[in-house]
């Protein structure tokens, strides 16, 4: 069989496949039927046949690293059949070899469906081959659709992470060493799989500080053994007490902390290794049934802090008050022999499994459809993604979200509420409810009163006071730690700076009508930015609170147009002297133009001043005409332009034939506009479309979001109108997008 020949593998490499395959064959064999187990060997021997499982273009096995992910999720996660089988056929659906219904036929709906999750998140990955811009957001909202999807990938890139120590592809390791410290480890922690978290923040350092991390291990290595020492001397009393008072099962063990775990300490502490005396932690372990785990646990902490002085101060009950992930034990410091603070872990078996195996562990008691932790866990994942944010920002957030010690308050009826270390009464208060978030003024925390950026600790009891005259401040931001109640901030900010703006707007109409003056967005585009503004919500919302007055921009308004009309005065009274300009200036055309009487724009062009329209922003491309200035210059406008229309009924004799000559040369800036559903990708997709594009920049892109769309104003640099029509055509092409128009 093919499966086991030389052809596929070196030497090194079937070695450990024989040992990886025997282990599964033992150990993850029970939980098929024999036909479901025999028709898994004929697909994997199919899949070999047809290339499924070749080498990737690193030279990585996948059938190694597939077998050795199997077993990783069966030995250090505990997962049960369908993620052991999404891992062995996902290269087989990939490849076309085997369609998905097939896999639903024979294997369930529970498979086929996790398959087709993997499906979804891989083909990001097959698209970009990193996670970069808007796919980072796109593949975490694959990830949520189900947590075992996730656990499958941090097991894969484990694996990988391994096989990568001897691979001579520095770009590619670092590439994966990235990624995993970005998205696979923060994730690894808050589902609780510590081991391997651990694991893969020691392979980090590993491949980015090499030096540092041989340097720490060889030093953990020489200091072994008297380790080793320390920690019998000080279990042996403990064990003896134990035994003599009780009748508790149990066992001790010492667990030197990871490498990356003491690196973070040495950065802290500014100090040596030898100057850290926490390098390892005491774990005793208790088989007790369920409902005795709690109460033996305290009766082992009794015993410890009775025979060592406790440090109050790093104390953590994790059994009373399990994390989220459902990681629970008790965690006492103490004052050990030799003058050496010593970590004591107190936890039962079943604790210990949890802890080291994570969710994965926890439904093994629970049961896999009472997955209250896991979501916790995607909703905390979800609450980050609807930050409306830059790709660092939302990696910043993901990873600070994961990452963040919990604490527990209770609710005045008696509820407990999980949130983030570090966070505040108005944190609190959008955990509570959105809308009891924006009109929050404060808090009674046990019996006194505490403002909104009040810091909370476990154990406190928040009742919030309301105000209805309340709304969020932009200043509320620096207060929060949670994203939901960064997000709910931002969001109600935006809402109330619309509202305003409305009012504005509706203020700065009724004047201009009471002076009988038409307010087109052509004139007031100019005024706004004449004033300093870049975006029209916000000129219109300083009117609305008074920083801007009515008055300064009718006065911007009418400095704009008297110089108009003195120019228009001044023609009018000289015309005769435009005659002789367009006398002149028909002549030039003539000897350009063969005698057409068309202005012949080209880069070229000499002779003749003219200047590009900034109302309609001709390019090359566009039907235009020209029209003589005072200065005696002209100005190109396209042919539709209504500015040009007017000009037209005015000062016909002014008006010049005019076209595009050669070829285009320069580069235009163009705004357009989009409208379309606020969907989540689609301005990435918009964006990918326009950088694609032959000659066409993404120079600047302003959104504005209410009630599920939203309205979009695109500034890009173009080299013709063909260009600019191709780039229109294709935006309107992308899922969700609804209107795109030229807007100058």
């Amino acid at each position: 069989m093919k499966i086991l020949s030389k052809e596929y593998y070196n030497n090194e490499e079937l070695g450990q496949f024989r040992k990886d395959y025997l282990y599964l064959a033992e150990s993850v064999r029970p939980m098929f039927t024999t036909s479901e187990w025999r028709l898994t060997r004929k697909y994997v021997v199919s899949g070999i046949n047809s290339g499924a499982y070749n080498r990737d273009s690193h030279g990585i096995s996948l059938l190694l690293k597939n077998i050795q992910i199997c077993r990783v999720l069966h030995e250090k996660v505990g997962l049960k059949q369908p993620s052991i089988l999404t891992v062995i056929l996902y290269p087989l659906v990939a490849s076309n070899c085997v369609d998905i219904s097939e896999i639903n036929d024979n294997f369930g709906d529970e498979a086929s469906h996790l398959i087709s999750c993997m499906s979804k998140v891989m083909s990001l990955y097959a698209q970009h081959g990193s996670i970069q811009d808007e796919n980072f957001r796109r593949l975490l909202i694959s990830f949520a659709e189900d947590v075992r999807v996730i656990i499958c990938l941090i097991a894969d890139r484990y694996v990988l992470m391994k096989m990568l120590n001897h691979n001579i592809d520095t770009d590619y390791r670092k590439h994966v060493t990235e990624e995993c410290k970005c998205l696979y480890t923060p994730i690894a922690h808050r589902l609780g799989l510590y081991s391997i978290k651990s694991e893969l923040e020691d392979m980090c350092v590993k491949y980015e500080n090499r030096q540092m991390f041989d340097m720490i291990a060889s030093q953990l290595q020489q200091t072994k053994k008297s380790r080793e020492l320390y920690i019998q001397s000080f279990i042996e009393p403990i064990e003896q007490r134990i035994k003599a008072t009780t009748d508790i099962k149990f066992s001790i063990k010492g667990r030197t902390k990871s490498i990356s775990s003491i690196l973070n300490k040495l950065n802290a502490q500014n100090t040596t290794l030898d100057k850290i005396y926490d390098l390892f932690a005491i774990r005793i372990i208790i088989d007790a049934p369920i409902e005795k785990e709690k109460l033996q646990c305290w009766q082992i902490y009794s015993i410890v802090t009775d025979m060592y002085v406790p440090n109050p101060k790093r104390m953590k009950d994790w059994i009373s008050i399990p994390k989220s992930n459902g990681y629970e034990s008790l965690h006492v410091t103490v004052y050990g022999p030799e003058q050496r603070w010593v970590e004591v872990q107190i936890r039962s078996k079943r604790m210990d499994e949890v802890a080291e195996k994570g969710l994965a562990a926890h439904w093994k008691y629970k049961g896999i459809k009472s997955e209250g932790a896991a979501d916790l866990v995607m909703s905390s994942i979800r609450e980050v993604l609807e930050n409306n944010t830059s790709l660092n920002e939302l990696k910043k957030d993901f990873s600070m979200e994961l990452y963040q010690e919990e604490i527990f308050v209770f609710t005045p009826n008696g509820e407990i509420r999980q949130l983030p270390k570090g966070a505040t009464v108005l944190d609190f208060a959008f955990h509570i409810h959105s809308r009891v978030g924006m009109t929050c003024v404060g808090a009674k925390v046990g019996n006194r009163n505490v403002k909104i950026n009040h810091q909370l600790k476990s154990g406190d009891t928040v009742e919030i006071i309301t105000n209805p005259q309340q709304t969020p401040k932009q200043d509320w931001l620096n207060i929060v730690v949670t994203s939901k109640a960064r997000n709910r901030i931002k969001q109600g900010i935006k809402e109330i700076e619309n509202r305003e703006a409305e009012t504005g707007k509706e203020l700065l109409q009724r004047r201009f009508k009471n002076r009988k003056i038409d307010l087109n967005e052509s004139d007031i585009s100019k005024v706004i930015v004449k004033m300093g503004f870049k975006y029209q919500t916000h000129f219109y919302h300083a009117l609305s609170i008074g920083e801007l007055s009515v008055e300064d921009v009718l006065k911007v308004w009418d400095d704009m147009h008297s110089h108009v009309a003195q120019t228009d005065a001044r023609i009018a009274n000289s015309e005769h002297k435009a005659e002789d300009f367009d006398l002149s200036l028909n002549t030039l055309h003539q000897s350009r133009d063969t005698g057409s009487g068309v202005l012949v724009i080209d880069k070229d062009l000499k002779g003749i001043e003219y200047k590009l329209a900034g109302c309609c922003h001709p390019i090359y491309g566009d039907n235009v005409v020209g029209f003589v200035s005072v200065s005696g210059g002209i100005r190109i406008h396209r042919a539709d332009c209504i500015n040009i229309k007017n000009l037209q009924e005015q000062y016909p004799y002014r008006i010049v034939k005019a076209k595009w000559s050669g070829k285009s040369g320069s580069q235009y800036s163009i705004t357009l506009r989009v409208v379309g559903h606020d969907d989540i990708g689609i301005v990435s997709n918009i964006s990918s479309i326009i950088n694609k594009e032959k000659d066409t920049l993404l120079r600047s892109i302003n959104i504005d979001s209410n009630a599920g769309l939203f309205n979009g104003h695109l500034t890009i640099i173009v080299s013709d109108l063909s260009s600019l029509t191709a780039v229109i055509k294709k935006i309107k092409t992308v899922k969700g997008v609804r209107h795109v128009e030229r807007v100058n």
